[in-house]
């Protein structure tokens, strides 16, 4: 019986050393699931000249700033309806002329083609190519000096229209000039554009004009766009906004005389002044800045909060403060 309870308890003993010698190890422990890193859509592409969404690939041109008369001699303008943006600049006499900028359409026929000025430095944007009859020896070093190339008559695609006379028959094949243009960078938004939910309300407006002195450049709102009532624009060739920007600018001696003896002006198209967006029949009135000629324009409210443009075609009226005004209607 002693032997028997001996052997039991021998075999118990065996039993649990076995068991513990002979299980498996401890499982590792399972490691923690991972987060599955996500990465955020792409913004989507926008035409620098409208803020416009864009599908597709940028142009493998240049924005084209093509320098267009703005006096009854020029009457009809062509390809004005195909610009993405047009910016009216005061020059010699009170008048105006039109620098008109081209990038996502490039029509066949544009004109009349007419010279630059030196407030057009600050007005092209980088990388741009200047479409132009010429200009004074002391304009032609100041834009060469600012980095800016041109196209004028004897280059490829520029060419005297018959049925017009001179200067008014100057004109610009866009299609053909694009193709000679190698495209660099593209270039920044030129308008800190956004949508009109953000616009403040603004008071009601539903007729502009823009006053330069000897011209006044007269708007109506319909429809969602604005109506150049006194365009020279061919029939069905009109440029038609979705906004009316205002820019009042200082006026310089631009340093010369014209052929006729006048003074030549010279917007400042740099600093702070003040600005007044008109979008969908009503006026926010505001503030622009814009630090060096080649610099961003921003935009800000009365109450120094910023404000955009809109997205779409804008028609910018660079009114001098001294001898201009602008005034609005119900």
């Amino acid at each position: 019986m002693r032997r028997l309870r001996l052997s039991i308890v021998t075999l118990a003993i065996s039993s649990l050393m076995l068991a513990g010698c002979g299980g498996s190890e401890d499982p590792e422990p399972k490691a923690e699931p991972t987060e599955t890193a996500t990465s955020e859509p792409a913004e989507p592409a926008l035409w620098p000249l409208t803020g416009l969404e864009r599908d597709g690939k940028a142009p493998k041109h240049p924005v084209l700033v093509v320098k267009i008369d703005n006096t009854s001699g020029s009457s009809p303008q062509v390809g004005l309806s195909k610009a993405d943006m047009v910016v009216e600049e005061l020059v010699e006499g009170g008048y105006t002329r039109l620098a008109t900028f081209f990038y996502s359409e490039v029509p066949e026929e544009v004109g009349p083609v007419r010279s630059m000025r030196a407030s057009d430095i600050g007005i092209v944007p980088p990388g741009a190519t200047v479409v132009t009859s010429g200009a004074a020896q002391v304009t032609l070093d100041r834009v060469r000096g600012a980095g800016i190339p041109w196209v004028t008559e004897g280059d490829e695609g520029v060419y005297r229209a018959s049925g017009r006379y001179a200067p008014y028959n100057l004109f610009a094949s866009l299609t053909t000039i694009a193709k000679g243009q190698k495209a660099g960078d593209e270039p920044p938004l030129y308008l800190p554009f956004g949508s009109a939910d953000e616009l403040p309300k603004g008071a009601k407006a539903t007729t502009i004009a823009a006053g330069f002195g000897n011209h006044v450049t007269n708007w109506t709102f319909s429809k969602g766009t604005y109506e150049n009532s006194n365009s020279f624009a061919a029939d069905g060739d009109h440029f038609v906004p979705e906004s009316v920007l205002v820019m009042r600018v200082d006026v310089k001696d631009a340093g010369y005389r014209d052929p006729s003896g006048s003074f030549v002006p010279e917007s400042v198209f740099e600093g702070t002044n003040d600005a007044v967006l008109f979008h969908d029949g009503r006026a926010v009135q505001g503030t622009w800045t814009k630090k060096g000629l080649d610099g961003e324009i921003t935009l800000k409210t009365k109450k120094g909060e910023d404000l955009v443009v809109p997205a779409g075609k804008v028609w910018i009226e660079l009114v001098p403060t001294g001898t201009g005004n602008v005034t609005w209607g119900k």
